[in-house]
């Protein structure tokens, strides 16, 4: 992980914390979104159509999946990046943040 990614988290400069990938990691998440979103069109096309419903329910589980492996990736970079950089700054307080996403990931 380069300084950029180390430094992701940007939570004390203002009131609202932000995050501050790599240009590559930023390019690798857009392209993932990119690809959701055309299949998501593709489902949209499909109902159009009046596509068997097994048919476009599998490809609703192929986008669930992929938004399940975007999770999976923005939650690794957020727990190796601004949840243990605030845990070495004292605040405790992200881990019942990460309880709570985690949580809400699960459902």
């Amino acid at each position: 992980m380069d300084e950029t990614e180390q430094q992701a988290c940007d939570h004390q400069s203002s009131s609202v914390r932000k995050s501050h990938h790599s240009e590559k990691t930023k390019l690798q998440l857009i392209q993932r979104l990119n690809r959701i979103e055309g299949q998501v069109r593709g489902v949209k096309g499909l109902i159009e159509k009046d596509t068997y419903c097994d048919d476009v329910l599998n490809q609703i589980a192929s986008i669930q999946s992929a938004l399940n492996g975007l999770g999976k990736q923005l939650l690794e970079h957020h727990l190796k990046s601004c949840v243990v950089e605030r845990i070495e700054e004292g605040d405790h307080d992200v881990l019942n943040e990460l309880l709570v996403t985690v949580s809400k990931l699960m459902k």
